[in-house]
């Protein structure tokens, strides 16, 4: 059976900040100028905005922003769950509320320093505001901290070392992605890493941060910058000057057994349960397959992941990524080109939200790799995602 809300709703606007490593601004204004550039690209003003959905860990509280933003009123605020793997929880949520008439007009949005402040990738104990919300959210960073497992690289290193072991991977076949996610990168303006693309020898050559697992050049950037969308009905868009992006479905998956980072519970380490079953819902919502798809963003805080969530997702078998990526599958005109904006490897880190502007974008035709005829894009984030398909 299809959502309630499937095609019902669209993503009308989207805007963003310039993505750096020192922006020199508060959150607030990052925030502010990415919602301000969503809102005019959309064709609409900000009293026109009545919900807003973002982050449960989103530094800018709403009536803070709509008192910068000079909204009036609003009538729907929501909140994630997690980090990146809930980033496509925020259309979800937005659809939902203007699907049911809760709201007509949402803006979704993630905004932080997370370079020049607060360094998600470094030691949790450098951070003591982060240390207090990690072990008052995650059950498992009181289990597991104590064993040194104290940033994102060494935690999931874990789950990725099974993987290798299981198929046979080596770090220089995940460094075949990363040289991929740099090539889109290197074409994309907006991108951090515009202009500058890398050879597997550039990857092999880059520091261990976990030995025998991740380099340097497999890890995530740490970024500055905001990121917005706008969501409104479908019937509403068709007088809004963007061409409408259908949300086609949305969903999330999270397992009796899972948990966001120490996700050591289920018993096969080699697979993503949690994207599995993302992927069947987001396909049995949409009717479509994997065939259908025709560009992937994927969430990518390493490299491995990208491996994992394309097996789980059906564009390859189990143990085939490998050789997925390496025959060129995910390229720009490849069978299913993945991050075509370089991802948060290259473009940058804004918690996966600015893959979904990349998302909006492809469905435009408006994308600086621009992926001929595509129809739709799936966006994953793990354990939530979202299916855009051209107006």
């Amino acid at each position: 059976m299809r959502p309630y809300y499937s095609d019902k709703t669209a993503v009308v606007g989207i805007g963003q900040t310039e993505f750096s490593k020192n922006s020199g601004r508060t959150e607030l204004q990052l925030a502010s100028e990415a919602i301000l550039a969503a809102v005019e690209d959309a064709g609409l003003t900000t009293s026109d905005i009545d919900g807003m959905v973002t982050f449960s860990s989103d530094s800018n509280d709403e009536l803070a922003l709509i008192r910068s933003l000079g909204v009036p009123e609003l009538n729907y605020t929501g909140r994630t769950r997690g980090g990146g793997g809930g980033s496509a929880a925020t259309v979800q949520l937005a659809a939902a509320a203007v699907a049911s008439g809760m709201a007509q007009t949402v803006v979704v949005y993630r905004a932080f320093n997370e370079r020049s402040g607060q360094r998600f990738g470094q030691p949790m104990t450098q951070n003591p505001g982060l240390m207090a919300m990690m072990r008052a959210r995650m059950p498992g960073f009181n289990m597991y901290h104590v064993y040194g497992l104290d940033t994102p690289a060494k935690v999931y290193s874990i789950w990725y070392q099974r993987y290798m072991y299981e198929y046979g991977v080596t770090n220089e076949d995940f460094g075949r992605y990363g040289v991929i996610a740099r090539k889109h990168a290197s074409t994309n303006p907006a991108a951090w890493f515009y202009d500058r693309p890398i050879t597997i020898e550039d990857h092999q050559a880059s520091r261990w941060i976990v030995e025998p697992i991740l380099r340097k050049l497999d890890c995530c950037q740490e970024s500055d910058g905001g990121v917005a969308l706008v969501i409104t009905s479908a019937e509403r868009a068709k007088d809004l000057p963007q061409p409408p992006v259908r949300i086609v479905a949305a969903a999330q998956a999270h397992t009796r057994n899972g948990e966001e980072m120490y996700d050591f519970y289920n018993g096969d380490r080699a697979d993503f349960p949690e994207c599995r079953a993302l992927g069947r819902a987001l396909y049995d919502a949409s009717g479509l397959t994997p065939d259908d798809i025709d560009v992937a963003m994927i969430y990518e805080n390493f490299t491995p992941v990208v491996f994992l969530q394309l097996e789980a997702l059906g564009f390859c078998g189990r143990g085939e990524a490998r050789d997925f990526i390496k025959d060129g599958n995910i390229e720009i005109g490849g069978k299913t080109p993945v991050n075509t904006n370089g991802g948060l490897l290259g473009e940058g880190y804004i918690h996966g939200v600015n893959n979904i502007l990349e998302g909006v974008r492809q469905m435009r035709g408006t994308a600086p790799n621009q992926v001929a005829n595509a129809e739709h894009t799936l966006v994953s984030a793990g354990r939530s995602g979202i299916i855009l398909g051209k107006s």
